[in-house]
């Protein structure tokens, strides 16, 4: 599969240290998504949607062509450089045009998601001064009631409800380079508020190798890509939608309400996908429905460590090696395995990827002997630019050269293992432990679908290793079975990191793209000892 004319070729043959950036000084990312293909090849698939039973296809061509109409649209609304749009909408061709729009006009593109409450909404529409928002049918009248609280916004479009014709000939897009802003994602806030991070038109570079290697090289003759994720996230945005855009690979766009196994088994095969980005949520719950996906190329996740018995499942599952990757919406696609350049090591994310220098310091910024903090060394082109309004929680994020992910990891040879968040790390009698050892451990037994693992005052201990499962069908709750799980953990994982205490739930709080919220389970453990005290 090749490039447009003037393109550097794919970075895949060039997975080795030292390569570079190779960042020009003029750079736009509707120019490397939209327009370049635009230009060589305008009936060139794009994205794909199942729609009535077939597949509809929006070309290039017609991708441009929207972005364009888009793009006057705002600009006649008085968006310019520098000023921010939302884009609250699912997946849908108009989604990207929508951020094509906004970044060939040198504005800065915020995606939205569009289960956020109005609350949700304006928080971020505030913080960032949003000057417009490019929503879709459903969701552009919940806006209509914030109007009095968003004094910046002066516009809600709505693509589907407007008459955007042709306007003249293609626009060109901003003179814009690599470090001016492009893109406002707000962190998913797992902890206290969300910040919004920003980021450069260097960014899509940045994640290429990493989804490359993830996808045990893309892109190859035949690749389709998909994600469950929603668009809004960083993982869909800019892990599956912008790179396949950019490598000419086409997209599904494809709205699930809910997910659901057998939809998504619907998906893959009326599509044809060949390479998707499962978050572990998804795989969770295709493993517990025991579906077989053959037929697919590469399957990618990232967001938690998946262990060995995933790994293996999903060898069974798809008939290859689930690639795990590693990377946060401040600096994402730093680490990934390739199933085609190397085995994986169970319980490890993967390398560093080429480009992005990864590593586990102390607190010195010396690498770790053991345990430390994984860090990113500045330079990398899908490093944030800083926080939104935010110069002090920028800084805090560095220690000397590094940025610090507040991840706690440990080196293995050339792979990087996932200890657990700084504040997730359990201390009980002397050890530090990580939960997510603990919790892939106790996926290996037969009652477990789901577990969260967090760690609870203990006055002997400092704190308790305390596991929330959720049981398969066909399994109930007992006390013979925490026992079974307390000693199924001590006998294969070790005496020290077994699970103290063990709470039977019916689910387990996520965020939406699919992390455990253990600041929840804390809570929730809190309030079980306050009723049994």
């Amino acid at each position: 599969m090749s490039l447009p004319p003037g393109y550097p070729g794919p970075l895949h043959p060039a997975l080795a240290a030292g390569e570079g950036w190779r960042l020009p000084t003029r750079l736009n990312m509707a120019e490397e998504v939209c327009d370049r293909w635009a230009e060589a090849d305008p009936d060139r698939p794009a994205i794909l949607e199942p729609a009535s039973g077939e597949l509809a296809v929006t070309t290039y061509g017609e991708l441009r062509a929207m972005a364009d109409a888009l793009a006057r649209a705002l600009a006649a609304r008085g968006v310019g450089r520098g000023d921010r749009v939302g884009v609250l909408r699912a997946q849908s061709p108009w989604t990207a045009a929508a951020h094509v729009a906004i970044w060939k006009l040198g504005a800065i593109s915020i995606p939205l998601f569009v289960l956020f409450g109005e609350r949700a909404l304006a928080e971020r529409l505030a913080d960032s001064g949003a000057r417009a928002v490019v929503a879709d049918p459903e969701s552009g009248p919940r806006l209509s009631g914030l109007s009095g609280e968003l004094p910046a916004l002066s516009g809600i479009l709505v693509p589907e409800e407007m008459a955007l014709g042709p306007g003249g000939p293609p626009m060109i897009p901003a003179a814009t380079g690599p470090e001016d802003a492009a893109v406002l994602i707000y962190t998913s806030g797992t902890t206290g508020g969300p910040k919004g991070a920003l980021h450069g038109h260097r960014v899509l570079r940045g994640h290429l190798p990493g989804v490359e290697m993830s996808h045990d090289l893309l892109p190859r003759a035949g690749d389709v890509l998909w994600t469950p994720a929603d668009w809004a996230w960083i993982g869909g945005l800019f892990d599956v939608l912008m790179p396949g855009l950019f490598h000419g690979v086409p997209v599904v766009a494809a709205r699930m309400r809910k997910f659901t196994p057998e939809g998504c088994v619907e998906i893959v095969r009326s599509c044809g996908v060949r390479n998707v980005f499962f978050p572990p949520t998804a795989l969770r719950a295709l493993k517990a429905a025991d579906l077989r996906l053959p037929g697919l190329r590469s399957v990618a996740s990232g967001g938690e460590p998946l262990g060995a018995e995933m790994l293996a499942w999903g060898r069974r599952a798809f008939g290859l090696t689930i690639n795990e990757f590693y990377g946060q919406t401040e600096c994402n696609m730093v680490v990934s395995s390739c199933a085609a350049l190397f085995e994986p090591v169970p319980g490890c994310m993967g390398r560093a990827v080429p480009g992005h220098e990864v590593a586990v310091i102390d607190e010195a910024g010396r690498p770790a002997e053991g345990e430390g903090d994984i860090a990113v060394r500045r330079g990398s082109a899908a490093m944030f630019l800083g926080y939104w309004g935010g110069p002090e929680a920028s800084a805090a994020r560095f220690r000397g050269a590094w940025m610090l992910t507040g991840d706690r990891g440990r080196c293995e040879g050339a792979a990087i293992r996932f200890v657990g968040r700084e504040d997730d790390v359990i201390t009980s009698a002397g050890y530090r432990i990580g939960p997510g050892e603990v919790e892939d451990c106790l996926l290996t037994h037969a009652a477990v679908a789901s577990a969260g693992v967090v760690g609870t005052p203990d006055p002997a201990r400092t704190e308790a290793v305390t596991a929330f499962v959720v049981l398969r069908e066909g399994h109930a709750p007992s006390d013979a079975l925490r026992a079974q799980l307390r000693s199924h953990v001590r006998e294969h994982l070790g005496a020290h990191e077994y699970p103290r205490l063990v709470h039977f739930v019916e689910d387990l709080p996520m965020t939406v793209t699919g992390k455990v919220i253990r600041r929840a389970l804390r809570a929730r453990a809190a309030e079980l000892a306050e009723e049994e005290a």
